[in-house]
């Protein structure tokens, strides 16, 4: 067949909406889980970088889990960035994420290395941050009400209706505060925890950083959130203050997956390589993004929520990020807390 016709066939099958495999190469799907606009520095830098076409979709890690547990027999996305670690986790146990070993490898932090080791590279830490929450100071002051400066704070019957968190079962950071509740206190004392800030809750919304973001704008007074989106706010203008909870808290390695079956696993692995490097990380700055990068190189900002000054705990990722414990924790907290009346 002479070149006349194979380009004739390309031109075809184009007009149709099926794609030769030469235009196949030029494209990627991003699904993101960090916020939007560094979801959008990153497919467009990418595009930038390698030419490949990329379509991204934003969703929070909880939804984004569950889109590639529903398309399993049929997967569109080829990477899955950012959001908590947990449901990356999840997904590498159930097998919806594949194995690939960076060559980016020997630059990364020590964590984000044990984040890939324990789900057999399928999938790798590229930030850190720490749990935390923020609250407008500005609406304290006007409903009279105290500082808080501990999780049990958040108990006291005069923070009724001042509260946000997110719905675990969308959200990777609300998943991350129930499981840090429960091995800050125990299973029982982390459930009353729960139970008693359902009270005081005045919504729970589908994203993370939503309940920050809304204290911001003036509509909400505390919000439960990883303390870097409290610092993007504060950084911001915004009359927020960040708040390290005394008695100790968690932290999340967000991380990176391909998914399994990817339609464009090329690409996804020159993503993937590319999204580890020094220089893109470190880029993280120009949206306020304000989480510890993976790579020991990156830049990280002097107003980013110092790790080191934080009480931590040892957040047991392997058990709290297996698919067995995150669906008992989270059919626990829909049948023993969200169904109470407030």
């Amino acid at each position: 067949m002479n070149a006349r016709i194979w380009t004739w066939l390309g031109a075809g099958a184009l007009a149709m909406g099926i794609a030769a495999p030469a235009l196949a190469a030029g494209k990627m799907t991003l699904y993101c889980s960090a916020q939007e606009d560094w979801c959008q520095l990153m497919a467009r830098g990418f595009e930038k970088a390698s030419g490949v076409k990329v379509n991204m979709t934003r969703k929070s890690s909880g939804e984004t889990f569950a889109q590639i547990r529903a398309e399993a027999r049929n997967p569109k996305g080829d990477v899955w960035w950012g959001g908590t670690g947990d449901p990356h986790l999840q997904a590498a146990e159930e097998g919806m994420s594949v194995a690939y070993v960076t060559s980016v490898r020997g630059e990364l932090q020590d964590w984000a290395i044990s984040q890939a080791k324990s789900a057999g590279d399928r999938t790798i830490g590229i930030y850190s941050g720490a749990l935390g929450y923020g609250y407008n100071e500005t609406l304290l002051k006007q409903n009279n009400l105290p500082v808080p400066a501990c999780w049990k704070d958040l108990l006291k019957p005069e923070y009724k209706g001042h509260v946000q968190m997110a719905n675990p079962n969308s959200s990777g950071t609300a998943y991350t505060t129930l499981a840090t509740i429960v091995q800050l206190f125990g299973e029982a004392d982390g459930f009353d925890f729960m139970k008693g800030l359902h009270k005081n809750i005045n919504q729970y919304t589908k994203s993370g950083s939503a309940p920050i973001k809304a204290a911001a704008r003036g509509e909400n007074t505390i919000g439960i959130v990883f303390m870097h989106d409290a610092v993007k706010q504060a950084v911001s203008g915004f009359p927020i203050k960040v708040v390290a909870p005394c008695e100790g808290t968690g932290y999340e390695i967000g991380s990176m997956s391909i998914i399994k079956g990817a339609r464009n696993l090329e690409n996804a692995k020159k993503f993937y390589d590319w999204a580890l490097g020094a220089e893109v990380q470190s880029r993280a700055l120009e949206v306020k993004a304000y989480q510890v990068p993976s790579n020991t190189g990156a830049k990280t900002s002097p107003k980013a929520p110092d790790l080191s000054s934080i009480k931590l705990i040892d957040y047991d990722f392997k058990t709290y990020g297996s698919s067995a414990e995150r669906k008992r924790l989270l059919k626990k907290w829909d049948d023993e807390v969200s169904n109470l009346p407030r």
